[in-house]
């Protein structure tokens, strides 16, 4: 048996909050122009107030609303599946699973956090959102959520995605997302997710029916991913696993590294790694220190691993990698030595996922196989070693959009960025 399915009814009922199982506190968000612990009423402007509770909660479970639970039982629970064809290429006696999040409507993990950004937002009376996109898994996901709820949704897309991935933009219009390249005001600029979330936000502060929603950094939006990890811990017992010995995934905010590895923090031997782009190395070769978490300087100051808040990433095909800060949660974790970082670049990369589309027949977003090519090195030293090893990654999105990306390796045009 190599897929491990759960039934509807054993979706997880409430998230698991990450905040209270840590060693030592978070440092506050710092208002950006006093430079002083936010309140609550300093972020009324972008987020419901449920939202916000649940970004400082202390308790240890937040409950999932019924109504958010119908949405995310179109795709949830998702497949745990062993890639028994990946190990017996290598030739490794490590055990290999993948949470396969490439199952939602979206093709991702993100709408994980989209359905319950907007139903809040929806329960509070705001009927738009705005946001920004790197890729577009994230604005796909938004506006398949905001459909959900007959909201309007602005999608502000990383220019440099927005001219390499026209069906991302297709399909937020199919969805009924307005979608506009990033930054607006400066064409010949490729962009960055940084500038994006300053047009996003600029955008929701000066309307009073739009909120803003963030796909990833920040921790409600983390929160609300547990359910990969809460699902993988229940489906690896069904494996016959105790518990894995390593957990990784990509890491561009945060979200789906936190999503799959939150969950499995408080279990000290289970050693968690977080895979980043060589060309936006925020975690390997960040400075830890407060940060605006975009270009314009709008959003609250976050204590995380940055590479400064104008930098802007080389265009590399992993759009949804090339973020200037991180989590800070995941920043924190690192920082503490809790979790590891490693980079690739991108020809590494594109390799890793070559060698998994040929042996488990899926293909890989970009950022999903820089997870991947971890793995194959993790299961490589387990073969040096001679060691059997319980590897767990996300499956975080597949490629089918991301074929231009694949032609480019293919055919010798990607720069080993």
């Amino acid at each position: 048996m190599s897929r491990f399915i759960l039934a509807e009814d054993q979706l997880p009922t409430a998230w698991f909050n990450v905040l209270p199982r840590l060693e030592s506190p978070m440092e506050p968000p710092l208002h950006p122009g006093t430079r002083e612990p936010i309140g609550p009423d300093d972020l009324t402007p972008l987020f419901p107030m449920a939202l916000i509770a649940q970004e400082v909660s202390t308790d240890p479970w937040i409950d999932i609303p019924g109504e958010v639970l119908d949405i995310l039982k179109l795709w949830r629970p998702t497949p745990l599946v062993r890639a028994e064809r990946l190990e017996a290429a290598l030739g490794t006696p490590a055990r290999i699973y993948f949470k396969d999040e490439s199952v939602s409507p979206a093709g991702s993990h993100k709408p994980n956090t989209a359905v319950p950004q907007a139903f809040y937002n929806k329960a509070e009376g705001v009927t738009r959102l705005t946001t920004e996109t790197g890729a577009g898994q994230w604005g796909t996901a938004l506006s398949f959520a905001t459909s959900q709820y007959d909201m309007e949704c602005k999608v502000y897309m990383v220019r440099a995605s927005y001219d390499q991935k026209p069906y991302r933009k297709i399909m937020m219009e199919v969805w009924g997302g307005e979608v506009v390249p990033s930054p607006v005001d400066e064409p010949d600029h490729p962009g960055s997710l940084g500038a994006a979330i300053s047009d996003a936000v600029r955008d929701a502060v000066g309307r009073d029916d739009t909120h803003y929603a963030l796909g990833s950094v920040l921790n409600h939006v983390l929160l609300h991913q547990t359910v990969i990890g809460l699902e993988a811990r229940d489906q690896l017992k069904l494996a016959g696993e105790s518990h894995p010995d390593v957990v990784i995934a990509p890491c561009g905010g945060g979200s789906n590294l936190g999503g799959l590895a939150f969950p499995f923090v408080p279990d000290e031997g289970v050693r968690l790694v977080a895979v980043e782009p060589a060309s936006c190395p925020t975690l390997t070769e960040g400075r830890f220190e407060y940060d605006f978490g975009d270009t314009a300087g709008m959003t609250p100051l976050l204590p995380m691993y940055t590479l400064g808040h104008d930098f802007v990433p080389p265009s590399i095909h992993a759009g949804g990698l090339r973020y200037h800060g991180d989590s800070p949660i995941i920043s924190k974790l690192v920082k503490d030595g809790r979790m590891e970082a490693i980079a690739y670049p991108q020809g590494k990369v594109f390799e890793a996922a070559l060698q998994f589309a040929r042996s488990e027949g899926k293909v890989p977003a970009p950022e999903a196989a820089h997870g991947i090519a971890k793995v194959i090195d993790e299961a490589l030293a387990a073969k040096e070693s001679g060691e059997e090893r319980v590897i767990l990654f996300n499956y975080c999105g597949h490629g089918h959009l991301d074929l231009a990306a694949y032609d480019d390796y293919l055919h010798g045009r990607l720069i080993d960025a």
